[in-house]
């Protein structure tokens, strides 16, 4: 797997440590209110972020052509969702690398989960990030990835997509970043503003989104939704190229 490493930034967790958290008090709000167009396909996502998010994400849906939109699959995250899905990566990884120490199993989550125990709070936690992809206009999924998978070809600017997913992807990357939101160039799905990555990513020494909550019957049935998705799911280590 080969991607192009001069473009966008690397954000160590010891760099997301160092930036300043001045929570601005912007509040969780429905998606589905602020950014009607944008499509949630699934039950289990939560569809909430800070209120400035929504009205981002609501911007870039409008700069795609007609015919595509964007579908958020992930966005604000309880925090026990987030260590739900720690635990869960830190499993697979015990199972697909037996061979590594401690140090090495925490190198290969953290590549692909943000840690909870960490002074920088995972971005979903905070409201301020999104997972998307593109849909059409009978909500099929539009191809940013071929030839690869979901995780081999995670990497935003990775060599070898074919002509069409090159094309959508970065008709989902540009908008986005037109829009005010910064990429996390190992995952081409993951956009933040506000967050402790979005300041790393931009060279910035603060942020204005720290973790928040939401009243658990808010969500209720999206963690039930969730939580019963979650049974079964296949070890995604064992998925990536070797």
């Amino acid at each position: 797997m080969k991607w192009d490493r001069t473009k966008g930034r690397p954000e160590p967790i010891r760099l997301l440590n160092l930036v300043s958290e001045i929570e601005s008090g912007e509040p969780l709000v429905d998606i589905r209110d602020v950014a009607p167009r944008v499509r949630i396909p699934r039950p289990q996502t939560i569809p909430y972020c800070r209120k400035s998010v929504a009205e981002m994400v609501a911007r870039a849906n409008d700069m795609l052509p007609p015919g595509v939109t964007i579908a958020i699959t992930d966005a604000w995250r309880p925090f026990r969702r987030q260590q739900m899905i720690y635990d869960f990566m830190w499993k697979c990884a015990q199972e697909a690398f037996p061979h590594l120490d401690f140090a090495g199993l925490r190198r290969k989550v953290n590549r692909w989960v943000a840690p909870v125990d960490q002074k920088a709070p995972p971005g979903h936690c905070t409201g301020a990030a999104l997972d998307i992809l593109l849909v059409d206009s009978e909500g099929n999924d539009i191809d940013i990835v071929s030839p690869f998978d979901r995780f081999s070809g995670a990497p935003t600017y990775i060599y070898g997509l074919t002509p069409e997913a090159h094309r959508n992807r970065f008709l989902m990357v540009d908008a986005m970043l037109a829009a005010g939101f910064s990429n996390c160039r190992d995952e081409h799905w993951h956009y933040s503003f506000g967050d402790a990555g979005w300041a790393v990513r931009l060279g910035l020494d603060t942020c204005q989104y720290g973790l928040i909550e939401l009243p658990l019957e808010t969500y209720a049935e999206n963690q039930r939704e969730w939580e019963a998705a979650f049974v079964g799911r296949p070890n995604p280590f064992l998925e990536l190229p070797k």
